[in-house]
């Protein structure tokens, strides 16, 4: 068996591929044999000790998104079987990462894969898909009525947002920089795209027309900095802004006069913390695996690396990417 760790909160660059020792389940546990896990910027933030939880010892493994095959089983567990093709959801795994041929993992957490999915196509559904649905969802309340703003949308958790908007009925407008990208966030399913680079036009007065005056009611920001302030004139009475990242390296400028006038929650958002409670983890798992069945939903791959070019994967990522999609790595073993 082999693992790629860290050593210490080094980034990416300090990943190590060595041999190890396959694990045994526990009470309540399984073991699956990785097929692929999915590379996700919240696992490059903590790899740093920049996220919603830290490692708690080193040597350490990254990432909770996986696919695999259940090859043994705990006691007390039911419903899973030998042979079974299991995802991993987000969850707070701090030592307990998927970055291997091999991982131990608490049965709560595995989530049989949607019929006819592969084990590369199933490594990169669960961390986006659930991410979108609680938002949009369970705390948005996200219908027909509403108008959803996307920023940054070309993100794999932004365009599963998309999706999930559209599949709730509503009007979704998506930012981004480039015009090379509207082609697919429309294809995508966004009713209106916002380019950024070289826009005349203030987001805020886009959005009042898009929205007739209305404002935008749910908000999926990952931006930080300033991008706060340029929707804010926008908002929504009642408005809700999910804020799950800052690509910019900065918590946003809070536009507080906005919020106070259109009574705005601002909901600094994790996806780990619904995934932790029972009815909400299987509200979850039920959506997507629906959204699946009806063909609404999508792997939306970019690129499968091999095991040993992991760090290379991460390069990639950093990379100014033309391809959108989840990034892959497959460990080689075929079930």
């Amino acid at each position: 068996m082999r693992e790629w760790v860290i050593n210490e909160s080094s980034g990416y660059q300090g990943l190590v591929l060595q041999n190890c020792e396959q694990a045994q389940p526990g009470d309540g546990e399984i073991r699956l044999r990785i097929e692929a896990f999915a590379l996700n910027w919240g696992d490059a933030d903590l790899m740093i000790d920049n996220y919603s939880f830290s490692f708690p010892k080193f040597p350490a493994r990254i990432g909770s998104e996986c696919s695999g095959i259940v090859d043994a089983i705990g006691a007390d567990v039911t419903g899973i079987n030998i042979g079974d093709r299991m995802g991993i959801m987000p969850y707070f795994y701090y030592n307990r990462g998927v970055s291997a041929d091999s991982v131990v993992v608490d049965a709560k957490y595995a989530v049989k894969a949607p019929e006819g999915l592969s084990g590369v196509e199933n490594a990169s559904i669960w961390m986006k898909y659930l991410t979108a649905y609680y938002p949009m969802v369970e705390l948005g309340g996200v219908n027909a009525q509403s108008y959803v703003l996307v920023t940054a949308a070309t993100g794999t958790a932004g365009t599963a947002c998309i999706e999930v908007a559209k599949i709730c009925g509503a009007t979704v407008i998506a930012t981004t920089r480039n015009e090379r990208n509207v082609e697919f966030l429309k294809n995508a399913g966004a009713d209106y795209v916002y380019v950024s680079k070289g826009s005349s036009r203030p987001l805020h007065e886009v959005l009042d027309e898009v929205t007739n005056g209305k404002g935008v009611n749910v908000i999926f920001d990952p931006v930080g900095g300033d991008m706060m302030l340029q929707y804010s004139p926008a908002l929504a009475q009642d408005a809700k802004v999910f804020f799950y990242g800052f690509l910019t390296g900065k918590f946003p400028d809070i536009p507080f006069i906005d919020m106070f006038n259109t009574n705005t929650i601002f909901h600094p958002y994790s996806v780990f913390h619904y995934v932790e409670k029972p009815d909400q983890r299987a509200k979850g798992v039920a959506f997507i695996n629906k959204g699946f069945e009806n063909g609404l939903l999508s792997p939306g791959l970019d690129r499968v690396f091999s095991m040993e070019e992991y760090r290379d994967s991460w390069d990639y990522m950093r990379s100014e990417r033309s391809g959108h999609g989840k990034v892959v790595i497959k460990t080689g073993y075929e079930p």
